[in-house]
């Protein structure tokens, strides 16, 4: 466990029997492999976009991030910052735009101009498809934080973490950035007691939705 006060809260129980899990785990293997499939020619094109912006650097960028009851994977994503971007935080800390424990700022210039494409797109997140199968993703659940965010959460957040973390959620559905920090966890803890494979597909629907609405 990465939180060392994680069992001594108590968490939401996940409204999830075994027969639902395994139909969610199914369903989830069965999108990764269809969707890195259908995303092959758009991967290698962003890749591409990538290398030809700075050669010398890599195209995927992979962070720790915190899963389930606090566990800590390494996330995939397309790299759409600098290399030193992590360096530069500490200086544009205070220029947050959001409330409580995420880092949000507008024109964060860390980020690359291909970066900048790929983030409106959400195009930046095709690679999180390998950790839905590895399992250490689903398709649907709340976003998995970082450790430095966690380390702030309280208790009633740390319990976002009571289930797998998912490439999109009720939160990306229902306002995205457009919400505070707060509202966030209470639209993940919603998702948490009503989980349901009928709810991932519903969620799914919307994103997709939503990827089509960006112009793509």
């Amino acid at each position: 466990m990465y939180y060392e006060q994680l069992d001594k809260i108590q968490k939401i129980k996940p409204k999830q029997n075994k027969t639902q899990a395994k139909l969610i785990r199914g369903f989830d293997i069965f999108c990764a492999l269809l969707a890195i499939l259908i995303s092959l020619p758009v991967t290698l094109f962003i890749a591409i976009l990538i290398k030809i912006e700075s050669w010398r650097d890599p195209v995927f960028f992979k962070q720790t991030r915190i899963g389930k009851d606090g566990k800590a994977f390494g996330m995939y994503k397309f790299r759409s910052m600098h290399v030193d971007a992590e360096a530069k935080l500490e200086a544009l800390l205070a220029q947050n735009e959001m409330q409580g424990a995420m880092f949000k700022m507008k024109d964060d210039p860390r980020i690359t101009r291909v970066g900048r494409f790929i983030r409106k797109t959400s195009l930046d997140e095709f690679p999180q498809f390998l950790n839905v199968l590895r399992g250490e993703m689903s398709f649907v659940g709340p976003r998995p934080p970082l450790a430095r965010e966690v380390a702030a959460y309280s208790d009633y957040d740390l319990q976002r973490l009571a289930i797998t973390p998912g490439c999109t959620g009720l939160w990306q559905v229902s306002g995205r950035n457009t919400l505070s920090f707060e509202e966030m966890v209470e639209l993940d803890l919603k998702y948490i007691r009503e989980q349901s494979i009928f709810l991932n597909i519903k969620i799914i629907l919307l994103t997709f939705k939503e990827f089509a609405g960006k112009g793509m």
